[in-house]
């Protein structure tokens, strides 16, 4: 079995409002989920969970509690008393090492990839701060992925296009997101679980531009019929999920206290949403997924 994990940031679900909720406005094969209507409880293709991710604390969900839950089953907000915002914390860091999905996912002798490619910048240790997803990845021992592997089709930058690291001056190629789709899914055949983190929709969001943002909801729903399109689902589950609201709600620039959606497309995909209610239930949902192929 293998798994591929698409974790998009600040994608919540919202109202069918178009002057404030981009989904609303474009139109989408995968994105098309609203609060006032009622998801598909059983689809030949896919199956939708609205996940819980306030964590059950007073307060606006932020990114570094959400993705360290998303990321290892454990409530982070209640373990340290607060919504944590922005870059992985010491706290944060204790409790993702040994249990991230990539350190389960290798102690149960399977492999794991982190998909994202990373500037010269990155390797050199010039930047200041760390996301919860790299301090995951660096506990489990997984190699980091640079724009060389980027070139050879073997990663993908967080903005999967790349257009921001042309215009940073990397010579890189040009990627449509169905290119990017096609690459991801052929990267996810040799392993076991694969991540890929894409947060391009939760900067978008903060600047409360609406073209700009329904730009990112076609873009995503780009990249899954793609990645869709180049999946084995016989024996593949593709999971996308997000730590926290935003951009479904343009109304105020922040984040929100509306769920997020969990995607689950192929193999297992019943028995995986059927285990997901909050934030906090994806990760034991696919390694006991995992553990149960053996």
């Amino acid at each position: 079995m293998h798994i591929l994990m698409i974790f998009v940031d600040g994608l919540g679900i919202g109202k069918r409002d178009a002057t404030r909720n981009p989904m609303a406005a474009v139109s989408t094969r995968w994105l098309r989920l609203f609060q006032e209507e009622p998801f598909p409880a059983h689809h030949p293709c896919w199956l939708v969970r609205p996940t819980d991710a306030t964590l059950g604390l007073e307060g606006i969900p932020q990114s570094a509690t959400g993705q360290t839950t998303l990321l290892t089953g454990i409530n982070a907000a209640l373990r340290t008393g607060r919504h944590i915002n922005g870059f992985c914390t010491p706290e944060l860091a204790s409790i993702l090492d040994g249990r991230s999905l990539f350190s389960q996912v290798l102690n149960l002798g399977k492999k794991a990839a982190f998909a994202n490619a990373y500037t010269p910048p990155f390797f050199e240790g010039r930047m200041k701060f760390r996301s919860v997803t790299t301090v995951a990845a660096s506990q489990a021992g997984l190699p980091f992925r640079s724009l060389e592997d980027l070139s050879r089709g073997r990663a993908l930058y967080q903005d999967f296009t790349n257009r921001i690291l042309r215009e940073r001056g990397y010579e890189v190629p040009s990627f449509t997101a169905e290119e990017a789709g096609k690459l991801l899914a052929h990267l996810a055949r040799d392993y076991d679980f694969t991540l890929y983190e894409y947060f391009q929709t939760d900067v978008a969001a903060h600047t409360q531009d609406m073209g700009r943002c329904r730009e990112e909801i076609r873009k995503i729903d780009s990249l899954l019929n793609s990645v869709l399109g180049h999946l084995d689902l016989e024996s593949t589950c593709l999971v996308l999920t997000s730590d926290h609201g935003n951009i479904e709600d343009l109304s105020q620039p922040g984040h929100t206290t509306n769920p997020v959606p969990t995607l689950i497309w192929g193999h297992r995909k019943e028995m995986i949403a059927s285990r997901i209610r909050l934030l906090e239930d994806v990760a034991p949902a696919l390694i006991d997924a995992l553990r149960e192929e053996g």
